[in-house]
């Protein structure tokens, strides 16, 4: 029995197996911040997964047709809108040392769709030590070490000036930040590459893309995601998508249908 329903507790740990799937039609749902000693891979066909981590340090977003790991001890955080066909494959780490050390969001391949889907649905009693189910296994981690990773997390800066900067509201534009911080522009930047790998209009940028996939994933028009996000048009924001994803918005819903 891999299927679980939306208000079900669930517990991988205390099955006591190397590999734990589950299969899901969650729709709206809020994890609530937890951890689990296995590492975990997660994805959804439809809708749009958003996962807080480090105590509100980290904030990663899971498009539909991308998977995102999570290692053991890790505490998170998922918020799930409209999520259809969601599936969970949990791995003990101790079995499977050549698992990411760190949280990942990775571009999905057909063999690696395939086999999600696989060990996603098989029973919580497979034997994954012997035969068919221990070659899927070892063959789904080379894959993923393998995977592309998808620049879909963003580091929130710590310093107290600019704790107010959040996922949910639209980050100003620097010289905005200046005024309210009281901070000049160059301390801000500084801050920003120390606390977060990036200069602040990069990483600006990245908290528009990532707020832009969320909302397109939540079948939101292109004119509400360009005007939500501050762009003079529609087709600057087209403009800016492609240039930072390599594709147009509508490819990003009509894989969803």
């Amino acid at each position: 029995m891999s299927w679980l329903s939306a208000d079900a507790e669930f517990n991988p740990d205390a099955l006591h197996n190397g590999v734990i799937g589950v299969q899901a039609e969650l729709g709206d749902h809020d994890s609530g911040l937890h951890r689990h000693r296995m590492g975990q891979l997660l994805f959804t066909r439809e809708g749009c997964v958003k996962l807080t981590l480090d105590e509100g340090r980290v904030l990663s977003l899971l498009p539909p047709g991308k998977v995102a790991w999570l290692p053991g001890g890790v505490s998170h955080r998922a918020e799930m809108k409209s999520s259809v066909a969601y599936r969970s494959i949990w791995f003990d780490m101790k079995r499977y040392p050549t698992l990411p050390a760190t949280v990942l969001v990775l571009n999905v391949t057909p063999l690696l769709n395939e086999l999600l889907e696989r060990m996603s649905a098989s029973s919580w009693e497979t034997d994954w030590g012997q035969g068919a189910p221990m070659h899927m296994a070892a063959l789904c981690v080379a894959e993923l070490n393998a995977a592309k990773e998808v620049p879909m997390t963003l580091r929130f800066p710590q310093d107290k000036r600019l704790r107010h900067l959040t996922g949910d509201t639209l980050p100003p534009p620097l010289n905005e930040l200046a005024t309210v911080t009281g901070a000049s522009e160059r301390t801000i930047g500084r801050i920003f590459l120390r606390e977060t790998g990036l200069s602040y209009q990069p990483w600006r940028q990245q908290w528009r893309l990532m707020k832009a996939v969320e909302m397109l994933a939540s079948h939101a028009r292109v004119t509400v995601v360009a005007g939500e996000l501050g762009f003079s048009s529609d087709s600057a924001f087209i403009y800016f998508y492609r240039s930072m994803t390599g594709q147009t918005p509508g490819m990003l819903t009509s894989r969803q249908t």
